[in-house]
């Protein structure tokens, strides 16, 4: 068994062409570091499953390696039988995704988790479980086996990046924003491995954002690591066929064309002297896909809201903010 880790990505170009000035140049290099651990073809640990294709698709054989390599062969004594094969690799040092349901084929995902628990907590009106980001660059394929008796074969995997990353980048201009808070929400909660397909709940999770500086700049940045969104619902017919897929080498696997909905947000929360908060919803109507990063710049204004000069995104400003009652809201 051959396996190889395929990291399709756009974080190169995406830092090169909203990073520009020598000030943001530091910001891009803090950024790179931040999530050197995400956008990497290198693997720690892998877990192979083989299954029964008929029946229940139950588990059949069961091996687990630590193989902190881009690429790596072993050799595995399977009985004739025609199997699918599911890999997974760089889930054991991500608390916030677990291995779920893997006894049988189909059913095996990456599930989300929060200390063993999603914490439920009302941001924005909305009640959803509130999760860190991940922590690692999650990758997974899937392989059709016909093992042949008495025949030496080789079989080979490549793996493809599952999750995605999507920065604010906010300029404060003055302001003081050691009370901002950010988070990111329309993202899916789990990721179906046979299928290489999403799982989006009612009320998606909202994600904890992580804080990124640099000595060398005022801007401050809000990393969100997470499964992707949807895609948008008039490029892909009806609503059973929107969860979005894996990204494998096409052409141009990051290019989409903007919805007529919102696919996925930021959200921020500024606490000013006054003692009163302002609410920023900037919502994006193009998709955030597995092994992609999105940059959105921002800057904060006199009245603690977060605006960008991004004609894509779509701002909405609540001044005096305060926790409401609890409602639900599409995504």
């Amino acid at each position: 068994m051959n396996y190889q880790l395929r990291l399709v990505t756009n974080i190169t170009t995406e830092l090169q062409t909203q990073l520009t000035t020598m000030t943001e140049l530091s910001v891009a290099n803090a950024l790179r570091t931040h999530l050197q651990d995400i956008f990497t073809d290198f693997a720690h640990d892998v877990d192979l499953s083989f299954y029964d294709t008929r029946d229940d698709s139950l588990r059949l054989y069961h091996d687990q390696h630590i193989m902190d390599a881009n690429q790596q062969s072993y050799t595995l004594n399977l009985p004739m039988h025609q199997y699918m094969h599911l890999a997974v690799a760089n889930v054991v040092n991500d608390p916030v995704v677990a291995l779920a349901n893997d006894e049988r084929c189909h059913p095996s995902q990456l599930a989300t988790i929060a200390g063993g628990s999603p914490t439920s907590s009302v941001v924005g009106g909305i009640t959803a479980d509130t999760i860190s980001s991940h922590t690692t660059g999650l990758f997974t394929a899937r392989l059709p086996m016909d093992v042949k008796e008495g025949i030496d074969q080789t079989f080979h995997v490549s793996l493809y990046m599952a999750n995605c990353a999507a920065v604010l980048v906010v300029d404060p201009r003055g302001h003081d924003i050691s009370s901002l808070s950010v988070y990111t929400t329309g993202f899916a909660s789990q990721f179906n491995i046979c299928d290489s397909s999403y799982t989006f709940a009612s009320q998606p999770p909202i994600v904890q954002t992580s804080k990124v500086t640099t000595p060398d700049a005022p801007d401050v940045c809000y990393v969100s690591v997470n499964f992707p969104s949807r895609e948008p619902k008039e490029q892909q017919g009806p609503a059973y066929a929107r969860a979005t897929r894996t990204v494998i080498e096409t052409t141009e696997p990051f290019l989409a064309q903007e919805g007529d909905e919102t696919l996925w947000q930021f959200k921020t929360y500024l606490t000013k002297a006054d003692g009163t908060t302002t609410e920023t919803v900037l919502s994006l109507r193009a998709p955030l896909r597995a092994g992609q990063l999105k940059i959105v710049r921002g800057f904060v204004t006199d009245d603690g809201a977060v605006q960008t000069n991004d004609q894509t995104v779509g701002v909405s400003v609540t001044l005096d903010w305060n926790e409401g009652t609890q409602h639900e809201i599409a995504l």
